[in-house]
C-alpha cells in the first residue's frame, strides 16, 4: 500500500444536500433512491446505518410516501434492509455473504468471457476505449462518482459482448448487490490505478483475441473490493460475526 487508507477519499463531499424536488423532473422517489444509492456507493452512508424516514423527508423536502417508495426500491436492489422495530438500514453484508456473492460473480463473469465471439468488432472496442478514457479522467480528478458510473458502464459493455441476455442480467443483479462495498477499495489510490490499468489490459486482450488473458484479468479485477471491505468490516465488528445478518 502506498498510503494510509482513508474513508475520506471515498467521501469528499457530504451526504445528499437538501434540495426541493420538482414534480416536472423524474418521480421524487427515484431521485431520492438515486441520491441515497450514491451516498452508499461513495461511503457517505455506512453499513448498518439507520435511514430514518423523517430525516430523509426533511433532507429532500418531501413527504413520507416518496421516501418509503425510495427505500422500497433500494431494498429491491439489496442496498437497504428493513429490520422489525429498527426500520430501514444500509445493508451491512457480512464477510461470508461477500465471499459467496463474489464467488458466484467470478464464475458468471468468466462464463461471459468464455462465450464472447472473437474477433470483437471495431465499434465495440472504441466504445470500451471511450468509457475507459472517462474512467481514467475521473480517477485523475478524484471524481469518485464518475469513477463508479464509468467503471459500471465499462463492464456492462464488456460482458454485454457475450450476447446472452439472461447471463448479462444476472451479472448486473449481482454487481448491484455489492455497490455498497466499492468505496472501500476506492479509498486507496493504488486500487483505482490498478483498476484503470486492468481496463486497458482488458481492451488489449480483446483486440488480440486473447481469451485466456482476458479471463485472468477478469478474475484478478474482482479481488480488490471484497478484500478491502472484509478487512474494514473485521476491524469494525470483529471476526466472530461470520454468519449472514438477519
Amino acid at each position: 500500500m502506498t498510503g494510509k487508507p482513508s474513508r475520506q477519499a471515498a467521501a469528499r463531499t457530504s451526504k445528499s444536500r437538501p434540495m426541493p424536488i420538482s414534480p416536472a423532473r423524474e418521480p421524487a422517489a427515484l431521485i431520492i433512491a438515486k441520491r441515497i444509492e450514491e451516498d452508499i456507493v461513495l461511503g457517505r452512508r455506512q453499513p448498518r446505518e439507520r435511514l430514518v424516514e423523517q430525516d430523509l423527508c426533511d433532507l429532500f423536502q418531501t413527504h413520507r410516501g416518496d421516501v418509503r417508495l425510495a427505500l422500497f426500491e433500494l431494498e429491491k436492489k439489496g442496498l437497504v434492509e428493513r429490520i422489525p422495530n429498527r426500520g430501514a438500514l444500509v445493508r451491512g453484508l457480512t464477510p461470508v455473504e461477500v465471499r459467496e456473492i463474489y464467488a458466484v460473480r467470478e464464475e458468471l463473469e468468466l462464463m461471459a468471457v468464455r462465450i464472447i465471439p472473437f474477433p470483437v468488432g471495431h465499434k465495440d472496442i472504441e466504445r470500451l476505449e471511450e468509457l475507459q478514457r472517462q474512467h481514467s479522467t475521473a480517477v485523475a480528478a478524484g471524481d469518485l462518482l464518475t469513477v463508479f458510473y464509468s467503471n459500471l458502464s465499462f463492464h456492462q459493455v464488456l460482458f454485454g459482448l457475450c450476447g446472452n441476455a439472461c447471463l448479462i442480467e444476472t451479472i448486473d443483479l449481482l454487481a448491484q448487490k455489492v455497490y455498497g462495498i466499492r468505496s472501500y477499495a476506492n479509498a486507496f489510490p493504488e486500487s483505482l490505478d490498478r483498476a484503470r490499468r486492468d481496463h486497458l489490459d482488458m481492451i488489449k486482450a480483446l483486440r488480440g483475441s486473447r481469451r485466456d488473458d482476458l479471463m485472468a484479468l477478469t478474475r484478478r479485477h474482482l479481488k480488490a473490493s471484497p478484500d478491502a471491505y472484509i478487512k474494514a468490516y473485521e476491524r469494525r465488528f470483529g471476526r466472530a460475526d461470520l454468519a449472514p445478518a438477519h
